[in-house]
């Protein structure tokens, strides 16, 4: 018989890994502490936008018309202690207030709520980004509470959701990395997962501290490869090259590739500044520090280049932002979100805010997170009334539809036709051909 499932934290990656699980045909209970939140998902609604995950979770709720009945959602420790064969955690782990290291109190809450009610035969799974030795820690305190101790056994198994692509990378993920430290476990998963293994995703067993450093490492080489990129694009402006051009030659060697090679004002979300930062505090813990400072330069590198898009503001409207009209053009981290967790966009909206600039933002999912963290700037409906009188205007976030955006058709809208690109995802001739001055970051100037 297959087991049961419950979902502990139905965020972003708990309401994704449990509509998906349904959808692989298990019956699954997932937990929120939040009721709203517990309401909304029941409704099969999602508190975020990712797409393909409302229309998946409407295919299995419980108690709407035409759904599969096998997810449900609850409040209830109790329920989810007496319902569950395999419980996955999908906590959030934030970066700790005012420091590097990463916040547990979330994973430590549920193992404390959920242990205690464990009276039979049960796997917990780890699903959310941990410090190395937090596996062995949290296993050691389940044993200690739980009643059913000796039949308790914990897994960890990484995500490795791209926002935008979540749905995909749960239902097809392009590898399935379980920490175990039994036969048992190692069963019980790969019966979970049969479905994407079937289909060819590799099943990667290892032992707990590999398992925790997975998703750590990967985030860091991601990052890495972006702050390379944007390093080369510093050189590139001081010596009149083309880092397009660079990015693509390099791209084509395989041992480097072309993903995650495009120059601009870096990355955000709530994973891989976060993630980078954790990973140098738990390294200095255990004394091996050294073996990470390079990620304190990736990291600098990161945030050099929003102040960077800043500079290139000023200097575009003439020296001095105050009082200038200036139009960005995307407030979320990346496209295809409504995640505005450290994004650059903002971030850089908010600093020329702060220095006098009048700034409309546009987005189109990310506008309601962004007026909830940035209720000062202003916000406009649609690009065309974002660009409306502006001096200059900033493509900070690559949403298609900033990339379909008629030129012509906006130049008319602004005072000055001036774009800074700061994703190097538009089209350099198109937009001189139409009459604008156009900047990107380590591209030519004309």
């Amino acid at each position: 018989m297959a087991p049961k499932l419950t979902v502990i934290g139905t965020g972003y990656l708990g309401a994704t890994h449990a509509a998906a699980m349904a959808e692989l045909g298990f019956e699954v209970l997932g937990l929120d502490i939040v009721p709203e939140k517990v309401e909304l998902l029941s409704r099969g609604r999602v508190p975020m936008y990712e797409p393909g995950l409302e229309e998946l979770l409407g295919r299995h709720v419980a108690g709407l018309e035409g759904a599969s009945g096998r997810l449900r959602f609850t409040t209830s420790y109790e329920e989810v202690a007496e319902f569950g064969d395999v419980h996955f955690v999908c906590v959030n782990t934030p970066q700790k207030q005012g420091e590097y290291g990463c916040d547990m109190s979330y994973v430590d809450s549920v193992v404390e709520s959920l242990a205690p009610l464990l009276r039979r035969p049960a796997l917990v799974v780890g699903k959310s980004t941990v410090p190395v030795g937090s596996a062995a820690r949290l296993d050691a305190r389940i044993r200690e509470l739980a009643p059913a101790a000796e039949e308790i056994e914990l897994a960890w198994n990484p995500e490795f959701l791209r926002e935008g692509f979540a749905v995909r990378d749960t239902l097809h993920p392009d590898r399935i990395v379980v920490g175990v430290e039994s036969e048992r476990a190692e069963r019980t998963l790969r019966e979970v997962y049969a479905t994407p293994v079937s289909e060819g995703s590799p099943f990667v067993v290892t032992d707990f501290p590999t398992a925790e450093l997975v998703k750590t490492a990967a985030n860091s080489f991601l990052a890495t490869k972006v702050s390379f990129i944007n390093a080369m694009a510093e050189v590139c402006e001081a010596a009149g090259g083309d880092v397009v051009k660079l990015a693509e030659a390099i791209g084509h060697d395989d041992r480097i590739g072309a993903k995650f090679l495009r120059a601009g004002i870096g990355f955000g979300g709530g994973c891989l500044p976060k993630d980078i930062r954790a990973f140098m505090a738990r390294a200095g813990e255990l004394g091996a520090d050294q073996a990470l400072t390079f990620l304190r330069e990736v990291d600098s590198i990161n945030m050099r280049r929003r102040g960077h898009m800043v500079e290139l503001t000023r200097d575009a409207v003439g020296g001095a932002l105050l009082g200038k009209r200036i139009a960005v053009l995307g407030a979320t981290f990346k496209p295809d979100s409504d995640d505005v967790r450290d994004s650059p966009a903002l971030n850089v909206a908010g600093q020329l805010h702060l220095q006098g600039a009048q700034v409309t933002v546009y987005d189109p999912k990310g506008m309601e997170n962004a007026r909830a963290l940035f209720p000062t700037l202003s916000y406009a409906d649609s690009a065309s009334e974002a660009v409306r009188g502006a001096d200059v205007v900033l493509h900070l976030t690559e949403w298609r539809e900033f990339r379909e955006l008629d030129p012509t058709e906006l130049g008319e809208a602004v005072a000055v036709p001036h774009i800074l690109d700061g994703r190097n995802a538009l089209d350099p001739q198109l937009w001189r051909k139409a009459g604008w001055t156009f900047r990107a970051l380590g591209r030519p100037t004309a």
